[in-house]
């Protein structure tokens, strides 16, 4: 088992960074990781403006979206730092997928913030998120972002945070004007 890690992460001789070498690092990296972990997957490899896309298929498909997709999720951090040791001056994305897994994922985590959205507004008053990873993150606040009736922030430490979404009212925008010439007069004491 070393000598399969050694020849993903050994070495330390970077060949040229093209699209092909990128391709078939990925494509024998993948191969030795579902060979050494018995699992029965085939793959598709798409090189794409978005980045490598890998599409994964099989017999085993259904055990990479247990768990929130965790197992696919660790498949593909992995090959990203398999990518980032090997080319690192190449800021390419590795993407995995399997039968629309990461659509579904995507849907869901817009659907829940939309309900979560709607509390913020009926109520007035903050929400917290499940804690996410940056990826499920990114696609949280980029959805609220379209809402100018909410904000959204990641709240505390290391890589999985809750994300607080709560009212962008005009209303407190209006008592910082009002407070704007107070909060001046206080500086110049």
């Amino acid at each position: 088992m070393a000598g399969f890690f050694s020849r993903i992460f050994g070495g330390g001789k970077k060949k040229g960074n093209s699209p092909e070498k990128l391709i078939e690092l990925v494509g024998t990296t993948l191969e030795g990781v579902l060979e050494k972990a018995g699992l029965d997957l085939s793959f598709d490899l798409n090189d794409t403006e978005e980045g490598v896309i890998v599409e994964l298929s099989g017999e085993d498909a259904e055990l990479l979206k247990e768990k929130e997709g965790q197992l696919i999720d660790a498949i593909q951090f992995l090959m990203k730092r398999v990518v980032q040791h090997q080319f690192p001056e190449d800021k390419t994305e590795v993407i995995f997928d399997s039968n629309g897994f990461r659509e579904e994922s995507n849907q869901a985590l817009v659907e829940l913030a939309e309900r979560l959205k709607s509390i913020v507004i009926e109520k007035n008053k903050s929400v917290y998120f499940r804690a996410l990873p940056p990826k499920d993150r990114k696609i949280v606040h980029q959805y609220l972002a379209s809402d100018e009736r909410v904000k959204s922030k990641s709240i505390g430490e290391g890589l999985y945070k809750k994300i607080k979404i709560f009212p962008a009212s005009g209303d407190n925008r209006k008592r910082n004007d009002n407070r704007q010439p107070r909060g001046e007069h206080h500086k110049a004491e």
